[in-house]
């Protein structure tokens, strides 16, 4: 994780001192999809995120030199993100609607057919049981298990202490966990006489 963190500063010196225009599409490239599925969570739209996300992406770029003086540009871009979204749910509505990205797009190896349906199901039924979870709970989880990001990396960026990230994440893992075990149960119950 250091050495990513390493690279973004580095390529971020690139963009700001070079004005290098290939840096700045690599260093889109490497954050626009987490920052738009982030954003969503948030909006709720795609299409609402995706322009969010880039704004935000346009600010760095005409601040790119006064960016040089952000220690964590990962948690910063978070940040404004994050920040980009509560100003516009705020300007267009009260109401506030979250939602998971359905999608899990993965290249299924399987030449089983049964196996692959299963394992689609169970995804379903994953994302069934994440919308059952509280708003922010379901942030958190995004932010830490699907994102990989760390705790102290979420609670910069949703401004709440570690401890809360750490609490809410076990909430979340024993809700899923109880979701999901009567599926679970049965598939290893299954698989013992196939």
């Amino acid at each position: 994780m250091e050495e990513k963190k390493l690279d973004i500063k580095e390529l971020w010196t690139k963009i700001a001192c070079e004005n290098d225009h290939k840096s700045f599409e690599q260093f889109f490239f490497v954050f626009n999809t987490r920052l738009i599925k982030f954003c969503e969570l948030y909006v709720n739209k795609k299409e609402i995120a995706e322009e969010l996300v880039a704004d935000v992406f346009v600010s760095f770029w005409n601040q790119r030199i006064k960016m040089m003086q952000v220690e964590n540009l990962e948690t910063y871009i978070f940040i404004s993100v994050k920040n980009r979204a509560l100003n516009h749910l705020r300007k267009n509505s009260s109401v506030r609607v979250v939602s998971i990205d359905d999608s899990h797009s993965e290249i299924v190896a399987y030449s089983n057919p049964e196996a692959e349906i299963e394992k689609k199901e169970l995804f379903f039924k994953l994302d069934q049981a994440i919308e059952t979870l509280p708003q922010q709970c379901k942030i958190i989880f995004q932010l830490v298990k699907e994102d990989g990001m760390k705790y102290k990396e979420v609670s910069e960026i949703l401004n709440i202490s570690h401890k809360t990230v750490q609490t809410q994440v076990l909430r979340a893992m024993k809700k899923l966990s109880k979701e999901m075990s009567p599926y679970l149960t049965v598939k290893n119950f299954i698989s013992k006489f196939v």
